[in-house]
């Protein structure tokens, strides 16, 4: 029985974990590694094992970082069964699609771009195109209904319990038979927060012998959720009244879905004005936020209750989706009185990176950041400060004024970290992943009922 590691070790993006048992290989995510160019450059490279002799793959949610690299796998030869929850498939159907695309048109862009400077030999390919994509989504199989177990084979069981962190994310508790050895392993996935509006409270984990687990804010706790909602309130009031803009770089799932609840309801409070326009420039986004009305067995009561009083959080006057390019440009000719909220949530693609060309240098605007920003990413560099930033190459000044607010993550920060590795009693080994190394070092430090690995890139296990 083995398990090793092959992405999102000692850093927080590209999760893929294998394990080997009872005759059968099984994967558990295959992300994309998302940050600067050395990190774009490890998604080209090899696995460290074999797609073909991939059995299964299971998948806790449709986060880029954990479901990104799906169709490379099924490119390089895997040929076995996806396994996720029901909004985890559609979603992740969405966000291969959305990244093909992605690729394919930044391809062309660089291809353009090297010939404007002399090189016409450039011939820059996708990591993978659409098609590649849509061959993907033929391997996905089984839907796993939530504490519904599965099973993968006579001596192996698969559960999917409710992580909180996205609409249909789980835990995978496994129970697997190994001649007289049985052992039960939890892999955590993305852990979400406790009552947060839209979505479940993550479900308490069993008792087991191995856990996986994130540590993302392993080194701290967010900010409340009631002062960052009037931190952003302020924010967006403070910078209409200066005639300017906000620009929200936004992940498509949950965080965008988020902030459409809360924007609505400040509205419906009198705290924004009716005559605020918000603009979703995210087709991605757009298409989540249906796929949301369309998992309404995901939601919380609170949630529950507004659709069944005829209320759609997601909807309020002002609100704009824009999903074609023509109508995203015509955006720039807004130049005050909106909030524009545009995906990437890290600024490594997508729509945001145009607003920023438009917007960082005026004072009069604002950048609100909601979400977490690795190293090496363009929103990184902003938060912590520069200047000057480079957009497709070229440099722009940063004057407008630049809000951090923490309170939004959908992620378990510390003290919900370590609550929720209490109710998985007395493990033997606890592999510490998803995390920069300070943040699983400091983590580390709070775990006493158990040895704590935090291991490499590749690096194998004997269970």
């Amino acid at each position: 029985m083995k398990l090793s590691f092959h992405g999102a070790a000692q850093g927080v993006t590209g999760s893929c974990h294998l394990l080997e048992c009872a005759g059968k290989r099984i994967l558990v995510d295959c992300g994309f590694y998302q940050g600067g160019r050395e990190l774009k450059e490890d998604n080209a490279d090899e696995f460290g094992f074999d797609a073909a002799s991939i059995d299964y793959l299971l998948l806790t949610h449709a986060h880029l970082d954990h479901c990104g690299r799906i169709p490379l796998l099924v490119n390089r030869g895997f040929t076995g069964e996806i396994i996720t929850t029901p909004a985890s498939r559609e979603l992740a159907r969405l966000i291969m699609l959305d990244s093909a695309g992605l690729q394919e048109e930044e391809a062309r862009y660089q291809n353009r771009r090297a010939r404007r400077h002399g090189k016409s030999s450039a011939d820059i390919e996708p990591l993978y195109t659409t098609l590649d994509a849509l061959n993907a989504l033929e391997y996905f199989g089984r839907a796993a209904a939530y504490n519904q177990s599965l099973q993968l084979s006579p001596d192996i069981q698969v559960t999917f319990i409710n992580a909180g962190h996205i609409l249909g994310s789980a835990c995978l508790v496994l129970q697997v038979t190994e001649g007289s050895e049985q052992r039960s392993i939890l892999f955590s996935g993305d852990l979400g927060l406790s009552d947060r509006p839209i979505l479940r409270d993550p479900q308490v984990p069993p008792a087991v012998d191995i856990v996986v687990m994130e540590t993302t804010y392993g080194d701290r706790q967010h900010k409340q959720l009631e002062p960052s909602v009037e931190e952003l309130y302020t924010a967006i009031n403070e910078t209409i009244e200066r005639g300017g803009n906000v620009i929200i770089p936004t992940f498509a799932l949950e965080r965008a879905q988020e902030l459409l609840f809360y924007l609505h309801a400040g509205i419906t409070k009198g705290v924004l004005s009716d005559f605020l326009q918000v603009f979703l420039d995210s087709p991605m986004a757009i298409s989540a936020t249906e796929i949301f009305r369309r998992h309404r067995e995901c939601y919380d009561e609170q949630t529950a209750e507004l659709f069944a009083s005829g209320q759609d959080p997601f909807k309020f006057p002002g609100l704009h989706f824009t999903r074609e390019t023509a109508e995203s440009m015509a955006i720039n000719q807004v130049s005050r009185g909106a909030v524009i909220m545009a995906g990437s949530g890290m600024c490594t693609g997508g729509r945001v990176r145009h607003h920023l060309k438009q917007h960082l240098g005026r004072e009069h605007s604002s950048i609100v950041f909601v979400g977490y920003a690795a190293r090496g990413t363009l929103a990184r560099r902003i938060v912590d400060g520069a200047k000057t930033v480079s957009i497709f190459g070229d440099d722009y000044p940063v004057r407008a004024q630049i809000h951090t607010i923490g309170g939004f993550s959908a992620h378990a920060g510390q003290a919900e970290l370590l609550a929720w590795h209490k109710q998985t009693g007395n493990p033997d080994t606890t592999f510490l992943v998803h995390g920069e190394k300070d943040s699983m070092d400091a983590f580390s430090r709070l775990l006493d009922n158990t040895r704590v690995v935090m291991p490499v890139l590749h690096e194998e296990f004997e269970l």
